[in-house]
């Protein structure tokens, strides 16, 4: 028998939860269901979940915090984090803790399962490639897949899933315009219309992460009206 994903809910709203509790075990997930930001982290086990959803206001320890902190133990659990906030500063902020994708509530709970759906496919992405055990080269920084590290002259970075999968397609069609939607269905596995900034906030990570000067990119190029272009 297949083994059950596993999920760690952290969600303080009780009638959102219990919800989203209910979907997600009809959909196959096995649910760790935590009510604040301090049993969230206890209930974390980085060898036992496989996606954790979180919230962004909760009670003793915010939503930005608890990420943040799941992320220094480890780099590749895969986050969705929910939030009532529609600045752009706190998804950005949400991001930038760790999260790999965000919701803004309220949103469709079909668009949030097939948000986890990606989510878990790119964590099993992540597995082939550590076993495959590959590297390539971006710019002057040097990526092993099979740990998500990125080595540049004397620092060193982890790539979180959601960044490691959406670098190895730029690769993959390096020297072509890649067009967002394409991006959205190929990498995010979502067909629905949504905010695109999502793309644009990652695609901004990896100039972070790898572009001599991020405001002036070489490699992760911006194509008005079309898309990306990546240029190694």
């Amino acid at each position: 028998m297949k083994k059950k994903s596993h999920i760690l809910l952290v969600e303080d709203e009780e009638n959102l939860a219990r919800v989203l509790l209910f979907n997600l075990e009809e959909e196959g997930y096995r649910v760790t269901w935590a009510r604040d930001g301090r049993t969230g982290l206890e209930s974390f086990d980085g060898r036992t979940i496989d996606l954790v959803i979180l919230d962004l206001m909760l009670p003793y320890i915010d939503g930005f915090a608890v990420a943040e902190t799941i992320r220094r133990q480890s780099a590749q659990i895969p986050i969705l984090m929910l939030t009532a906030r529609t600045g752009s500063d706190d998804r950005i902020r949400g991001l930038e803790s760790g999260a790999d994708d965000y919701l803004t509530k309220p949103f469709h709970l079909k668009e949030l399962l097939l948000r986890v759906n990606g989510m878990l496919k790119r964590k099993s992405w992540y597995r082939q490639s550590e076993t495959l055990k590959v590297t390539l080269k971006v710019g002057k920084c040097r990526v092993d897949f099979s740990d998500l590290t990125i080595r540049c002259d004397k620092r060193t970075l982890r790539l979180t899933h959601q960044e490691a999968e959406l670098l190895h397609y730029f690769v993959e069609h390096k020297g072509r315009i890649i067009s967002r939607r394409e991006l959205l269905e190929n990498v995010w596995h979502l067909h629905a219309q949504i905010d695109t900034r999502t793309v644009d906030n990652f695609v901004a990570r990896l100039r972070k992460y790898f572009e001599p000067q991020p405001s002036r990119p070489i490699h992760f190029i911006s194509v008005r009206g079309a898309g990306y272009l990546y240029n190694p």
